[in-house]
């Protein structure tokens, strides 16, 4: 579990090919990894993944197939920056909001404007995941913690203030551009619930009408 607060950025140094999914090593500053071991779950851009061999400037990662389909880190390039943030501890402030590290899908970007110091961002994504995005709700991108501002039909709107923009890959974003969407996790599960109240109720109507 993560809280969206990023706690530094890492630079991709290598891809290695391994029968059809990936293994990625990052160079990462010396801090981060000071207590960190294998197996530590970590977020990279908002993917939740499994810290493997670990030194004191960096670490792996091995990408599946199924995290190759549904996020952006299969499109990175040696050089890439990206988010990073260690789990987080039962002891943490909770800074941002309650973030799984499980991608949903993308979101595009299809306009950046200036908006007093800060920077107003308008994202596109699709409407099977629009649906969970309200306006002053929580939603993940790339693994930071953001407030939704506006929403209209499956663009929503975001300001990102200036130190957002420095301490994190979302200033490098250009139009056009996609990040890893997680949308809030406990909308995600009242969706799911009230699906299956109305699948109950459903059957319970039928059993009284037979």
């Amino acid at each position: 579990m993560f809280t969206g607060i990023v706690a530094a950025t890492g630079e991709l140094q290598s891809i290695e090919s391994h029968d059809g999914d990936l293994r990625i090593r990052f160079d990462v500053p010396p801090a981060l990894m000071a207590d960190s071991k294998v197996g530590d779950s970590i977020s990279i851009a908002g993917v939740c993944l499994t810290m493997l061999e670990p030194d004191a400037n960096g670490f792996s990662a091995d990408l599946s197939v199924e995290t190759l389909d549904k996020t952006s880190l299969g499109h990175r390039r040696k050089g890439d920056r990206v988010n990073l943030e260690l789990a987080m501890r039962a002891s943490d402030r909770l800074g941002g909001h309650l973030v799984s590290g499980h991608v949903d899908g993308l979101a595009r970007l299809i306009s950046r404007t200036a908006d007093a110091r800060s920077e107003r961002f308008v994202f596109e994504t699709d409407r099977k995941l629009a649906r969970y995005i309200a306006p002053k709700g929580s939603a993940c991108l790339d693994g930071v913690s953001l407030t939704v501002n506006e929403v209209d039909d499956n663009r929503f709107s975001i300001c990102i203030i200036p130190h957002t923009l420095v301490v994190t890959t979302l200033g490098d974003l250009a139009v056009g551009e996609s990040v890893n969407l997680e949308v809030d996790l406990i909308a995600r599960y009242l969706d799911r619930l009230n699906q299956y109240g109305q699948a109950d109720d459903s059957s319970t109507q039928k059993e009284i009408n037979t």
